[in-house]
């Protein structure tokens, strides 16, 4: 986390440096917990040498990579590190002048796959940039040295060494490397790899290696046809033997679109070689015809059959790869490790965080088997640079912080408590500000018979009554109750739960209250879209399952969500436990930008949350579309202004102090994203501004 303080004097925008740390903190009592960081022991001596490479033609990282590997057997011998990309760094100057050009040609084998075969011939062109004075950096660590451009490329060089093994070795997606060694099925044809982040960080007095876990979503490899088999819910390939229908193929071509394969029917030697899918064939491999050596048309299975050998699924279609080239599905494999960049489904998400939450004891123990893996010690590029490596996580002194005080309202039964162990209930306690609700209705996604009219109507009476009993006001306990279809129109069914519900009460529908069948993102999103942008109401989404057996705490758990949203308060902080929110009007402030999924140019999504009142218990929000995968939020200013208006119609005063958070911002983008945004946030008072970096994994783990 960096925080820098700013002012808006009348002569112009004054920005502070980054505020020093006047002192350690003393609140709270002292325990010692492990980091997953690693102190670095010995650093390069002598100075790092930086070149710039320039790889032609242009090709992606990985093979990239493979270029460099067979550059650097000739030419540096261990004692230099790519990033992948632009950068070289070396202990020991390269044998050249400063500039050289190298021709670089790749081995028939080596598995490039593309649209078009890629050219074997590169042209490597390399120019020494600098030399890196070490000693700068830790005259840094030790606080004797500003931030400077050598420093930040000396920590970079230090980043790039650290994961140019690995790079070389595993499946790599920016700081991190991946293994299929204790993969987990999340099924659908997708499997989840646990994979471990790496990152050179500076620390006071000395370099310290991040590791962390990770986990990501990789397409199973072998056989096309049991990949296709688990992607359309089957049990067996014998399921596929009558073929797929149009919905069916229309799934599978979204799934398979740019997946690689290599083929197995031509033998060993072509078994290396790769495509990519590009679509899947409107009909089967029967009815795919194309033109053969002799001009006569000719259907693929046919072919295959004269050719290789008879088809087993004949009736399913093929893929095509390249331009109008068709492979029966039975004859190609998935190459591995391609990650799965489309979102999960519902069963996949709940697999996938089973797969990644665990107990701290054995997350500390796994990345302890990630160091092992990483084996520093006998990295023989870091050997060349006389880099070494503690083999034990730190252990670093920490405070349990005092538990806040919570306030509920007065009437309540322990009105003022101190919650233990982070958890509490609503038993005996009544929300600080009930509101109203009279106009409302419940819609049911789903039949009658799977949510019958007796359910629903018992958990409207429980949840009525919980409501009731934590200080909500509810007039009408009888709401109208509609059922309507999970795959039908979405917005038609709201529409007409909105109308139910204002004529029932006679009054503007404030609430619909959803039931659904599941947790799946589309219905839910669907919902959220038209209550927020079309209807203009407020939505409450409950599962299905939880309604048909809901107890008090979860009507109550329920109730907390649609007081606020209807703008009640449910409890707040003691006053001495924020005296910088009660000092002086002061006004907290959050924002963020969320991008589309990779490979989509939708929209990027930015949004600026505010708090309300001197409590900061109520809050409102601001939302704006904008350029897709655009981190800086373009519409700051306005968005802004709107919620230090709202603040001022709801408290009656105007904040004297800002509280600026924003999340989402990587280390090269920070400059960047503090220059334009402080810009947007002028006005007459003191604003602190603290930018939330992506990149800090830190987890903590108790010593007993």
């Amino acid at each position: 986390m960096a925080t820098r303080k700013m002012t808006y004097p009348p002569e112009g925008l004054n920005v502070t440096d980054f505020v020093k740390r006047p002192s350690l903190g003393r609140e709270g009592r002292e325990i010692r917990v492990r980091a997953n960081f690693f102190e670095i022991t010995s650093l390069p001596e002598a100075n790092i040498h930086h070149y710039d490479v320039t790889i032609t033609p242009q090709v992606p990282p990985l093979l990239n990579r493979k270029v460099y590997q067979v550059f650097e057997k000739s030419n540096c011998n261990n004692k230099a590190v790519f990033d992948g990309r632009k950068n070289i760094f070396t202990c020991e100057r390269l044998s050249f002048e400063d500039s050289a050009t190298f021709d670089i040609t790749l081995p028939e084998d080596d598995g490039s796959t593309s649209t078009r075969r890629q050219p074997r011939v590169f042209k490597v062109k390399i120019k020494k940039v600098n030399e890196i004075n070490m000693e700068e950096l830790q005259r840094f660590l030790d606080g004797k040295a500003q931030c400077s451009s050598n420093v930040l490329t000396a920590i970079m060089a230090l980043d790039v060494l650290i994961r140019h093994k690995p790079s070389m070795q595993y499946v790599t997606v920016s700081r991190s490397f991946y293994t299929r060694e204790g993969s987990r099925n999340l099924s659908g044809g997708v499997e989840a790899w646990q994979g471990y982040y790496q990152s050179a960080r500076p620390t006071p007095g000395k370099m310290m290696i991040n590791i962390d876990l990770c986990a990501t979503a990789f397409y199973e490899s072998g056989p096309l046809v049991n990949v296709v088999v688990k992607m359309l819910g089957k049990q067996h390939p014998d399921d596929l033997r009558r073929g797929i229908n149009e919905r069916e193929r229309a799934k599978l071509e979204k799934e398979l679109k740019n997946l690689k394969i290599r083929v197995t029917h031509r033998g060993e030697k072509n078994a290396k070689r790769r495509y990519r899918i590009s679509k899947i064939t409107p009909q089967d491999a029967q009815r795919t015809k194309f033109d053969d050596a002799d001009g006569h048309k000719m259907d693929v299975a046919s072919y295959f059959q004269k050719n290789y050998k008879r088809l087993t699924y004949p009736h399913l279609p093929c893929i095509v790869v390249k331009t109008d080239n068709f492979l029966p599905l039975e004859v190609c494999e998935v190459i591995e490790g391609q990650r799965h960049f489309r979102k999960l489904n519902e069963k996949q998400t709940a697999d996938m965080i089973k797969f990644t939450c665990q107990q701290p004891n054995i997350r500390a123990n796994k990345i302890k088997m990630g160091f092992d893996t990483l084996n520093y010690r006998h990295n023989e590029q870091m050997n060349k640079f006389n880099m070494e490596v503690l083999n034990e996580m730190a252990t670093v002194r920490a405070r349990v912080l005092p538990t806040p005080t919570i306030n509920y309202h007065p009437s309540s039964k322990d009105a003022t408590f101190i919650p233990r162990d982070g958890v509490w209930n609503l038993r005996y306690k009544k929300v600080v500000t009930g509101a109203t609700l009279g106009s409302w209705s419940v819609l049911v996604f789903g039949s009658e018979r799977e949510y019958s009219a007796h359910s629903v109507q018992n958990f409207v009476r429980e949840l009525v009554t919980t409501c009731s009993d934590t200080g909500m006001n509810i007039s009408n306990k009888n709401p109208p109750i509609l059922h309507a279809n999970p795959q039908g129109n979405v917005e038609e069914s709201l529409k007409q739960a909105w109308i139910r519900a204002g004529n029932a009460a006679k009054s503007k529908p404030q609430l619909i209250l959803c039931i659904l069948p599941n947790t799946g993102i589309q219905l839910y999103g669907s919902i959220k879209c038209a209550g927020d942008t079309v209807i203009g109401v407020v939505t409450q989404c409950i599962q299905g399952r939880h309604m048909l057996k809901a107890g008090k705490q979860y009507c109550a758990n329920v109730c907390l969500k649609i007081n606020v949203k209807l703008g009640g308060t449910n409890s707040f902080l003691a006053p001495n436990q924020n005296p910088f929110l009660h000092e002086k009007p002061s006004i907290l402030m959050g924002a963020d930008v969320t991008h589309p999924p990779h490979g989509s140019n939708r929209p990027s999504i930015a949004a600026l949350c505010a708090s309300m009142d001197s409590r900061a218990s109520r809050y409102a929000a601001s939302i704006r579309q904008q350029a897709s995968r655009t981190e800086i939020i373009s519409d700051l200013a306005d968005m802004v202004k709107d919620m230090l208006k709202t603040f001022y119609q709801t408290s009656g005063k105007k904040p004297e102090r800002i509280l600026f958070y924003r999340d989402g911002v990587s280390e090269g983008q920070f400059e960047q994203v503090l220059n334009e945004e402080i810009k947007a946030v002028k006005c007459e008072t003191i604003i602190v501004y603290i930018l939330l970096f992506l990149l800090f994994l830190t987890d903590f783990i108790y010593l007993t």
